[in-house]
């Protein structure tokens, strides 16, 4: 069995006044920084409100090519600052928060001028949203597993659920008319979506659990921002959309979902219609978590990308 790649974690200091309290973003760096051959990669990982565990497989691409990898935990939760007391706050969880976050990270590692990024699910959008601002430094970015916007997702999510068993549907539209989605029937029934969509592993890796875990211990940011689960969107997030705004995209860009992907094709495809320089890959056998679902392939698309 190969051994992970040695690394070092260490916590960045955050200035955000609103949040009445110091704030530091947490963060495990996989191999040498700065590298004299390769860009570190930089991972920003889903939910919002999620953790960095179910994406610490991307370690691989140090073992594997001595790529540098850098994962952290977004403010709110993991190893990071959690501010619960801004549970519902939609004036403070903005994605300016985690753009803002995101540089003050490249800053403290001191690799503004040179890096590429990969963002999954919540991570993809946040990471189209730092490059539509044309931030210096970028070189590529992996959108994998996003939405362009919020509206196709709930569209394409209605369509997968259509495809449920008859009482798993009814469960699902009894507890959210209610408002009781806390129900563990309801729960239930979105893990039988989670079956089919979220990852097709049985059962779900531990690194998918783990970071799932941390949304249930402190949903602050989920909640406010997404809503009870990924297919019944009540946060912030509900009307958002960078559609309008992916031709400011310079970065050589690869788009990424599965065949059986919450993210289906037609939530994607303003990606691969809007920026400039983009190429689309699909896994055959994936649903929302390629790299645990097709790992080996994963990494060498991203690696074949990467270098190229």
């Amino acid at each position: 069995m190969s051994l992970k790649p040695t690394f070092r974690e260490g916590e960045a200091d955050f200035n955000v006044p609103a949040a009445g309290k110091p704030c530091k973003t947490w963060y495990k760096v996989y191999g040498t920084l700065p590298h004299p051959q390769h860009t570190p990669l930089v991972v920003l990982h889903g939910g919002p409100g999620a953790t960095h565990e179910y994406l610490d497989i991307l370690s691989e691409l140090t073992r594997l090519f001595d790529v540098p990898v850098i994962i952290y935990d977004q403010l709110g939760n993991g190893r990071s600052t959690h501010l619960q007391e801004k549970n519902g706050d939609t004036d403070f969880w903005t994605v300016q928060l985690f753009v803002d976050e995101l540089h003050n990270l490249l800053n403290h590692l001191n690799i503004h001028d040179k890096y590429d990024l990969l963002g999954q699910s919540w991570g993809g959008m946040l990471a189209a949203e730092f490059a539509v601002r044309q931030p210096k430094g970028l070189r590529k970015l992996v959108i994998a597993d996003s939405p362009a916007s919020m509206g196709l997702w709930v569209e394409a999510a209605n369509v997968l659920r259509k495809e449920l068993p008859q009482d798993v549907q009814d469960a699902l539209n009894k507890h959210e008319e209610a408002g009781t989605t806390a129900d563990p029937e309801y729960i239930a029934a979105t893990n039988e979506f989670y079956k089919r969509h979220l990852c097709r592993v049985d059962p779900m890796p531990k690194p998918l659990t783990d970071a799932l875990e941390w949304t249930e211990k402190d949903p602050t940011v989920y909640f406010t921002m997404n809503g009870p689960n990924e297919f019944h969107i009540t946060g912030s997030l509900k009307t958002w959309s960078v559609i309008d705004r992916l031709h400011n995209i310079q970065a050589t860009t690869l788009l990424i979902n599965g065949r059986y992907d919450e993210a289906q094709d037609s939530v994607v495809e303003p990606f691969f219609q809007n920026i400039p320089k983009v190429r689309w890959i699909q896994f055959a056998d994936s649903a929302h978590v390629p790299q645990l679902e097709e790992t080996e392939r994963f990494m060498e698309v991203v690696w074949a990308f990467l270098r190229g």
